[in-house]
């Protein structure tokens, strides 16, 4: 089973595209009384017209999602014109440290969805009895996601034939792997000119903002939802796929004790291997400072 926490844009989207997937059975929760109910209902009620069978159910007790197979916390306030990454972490913070503590059966695969995530996924794991593997932030894969679309557009190709990379922090200093973007395994250099990869590159780091910017009172959620269902479905399917996902490092690029996003291989276990993309000087010198910056956001929050 699938638990999801917070039944808002993100938790009632990624619901939907689970029980649309079929990965498995969904129950929500959220804090405000009925709203999971009542959303999973409309939803089941779609059920006869869509063909899913998975059921989709709604909780009023935490419980009843917090030993689920997989959680998956979408629940916070979300990011509104003009507010930066620091005022929403604190905004968020004592949720994600309230369900860190909560969440303790020890093969329960977690992943967070809630914004600042690399703050918070570091925060998760901090106050959390789980091994690092089980602790999963979207980051890098929502990055590549939103990338993969800006090159097939750019192109007119399917936007299954292109592969994109993205590592670090889920932020405008994302670092964006070149040297593994392609179009059907050809590099994407060989399609388009310098200027227009660079144009797409300041567009994917501009994305999320574009998107709150746009739609004037709400943030993104169904790149997210999409995502977040995409990542669950290779955790219960054991794919061992390779996906960029922000988790705690041990030592990659000399780095501890900081959540970013990094290729890892995607099974039952979780994220269960980092692997380490070919770094220049330059970006595994970016890594560093943004993970000094997560380090740095946390250590002087406790001290507050």
């Amino acid at each position: 089973m699938i638990g999801i926490i917070g039944s808002g844009n993100v938790g009632a989207n990624t619901a939907f595209f689970l029980a649309e997937k079929g990965v498995d059975h969904v129950t929500l929760f959220d804090i405000q009384d009925g709203l999971a109910q009542g959303k999973a209902l409309d939803m089941m009620e779609a059920a006869p017209i869509r063909g899913y069978r998975t059921v989709i159910s709604g909780a009023n007790d935490p419980q009843d999602v917090l030993n689920a197979d997989i959680v998956i916390i979408t629940a916070g306030a979300v990011r509104k014109p003009g507010m930066d990454r620091d005022a929403l972490f604190q905004a968020n913070k004592d949720i994600i440290i309230d369900y860190a503590k909560k969440i303790n059966r020890p093969d329960t695969r977690v992943i967070i969805v809630s914004e600042p995530v690399d703050l918070l996924t570091t925060l998760f794991a901090r106050h959390s009895s789980l091994s690092p593997d089980k602790i999963m932030g979207l980051g890098g894969i929502l990055d590549a996601t939103r990338l993969r679309f800006l090159i097939a557009d750019e192109l007119g190709v399917s936007m299954e034939n292109v592969a994109a990379q993205v590592v670090g922090r889920h932020s405008d200093d994302m670092i964006i792997l070149q040297d593994y973007c392609c179009v059907s395994g050809v590099p994407v250099e060989h399609f388009l000119s310098r200027e227009t990869i660079d144009r797409l590159f300041d567009q994917t780091r501009q994305a999320g903002s574009l998107i709150v910017e746009l739609a004037g009172r709400a943030s993104a959620y169904y790149g997210p939802s999409a995502v977040a269902a995409d990542l669950a479905e290779a955790i219960c399917h054991d794919t061992g796929r390779v996906l960029s996902v922000s988790r705690m490092l041990s030592g990659q690029f000399g780095i501890t004790d900081a959540a970013l996003s990094m290729p890892c291989v995607i099974n039952r276990m979780g994220a269960s291997r980092i692997l380490e993309p070919s770094l220049d000087n330059n970006q595994i010198d970016i890594l560093k400072i943004g993970a000094r910056a997560i380090q740095a956001t946390i250590k002087e929050d406790t001290h507050a």
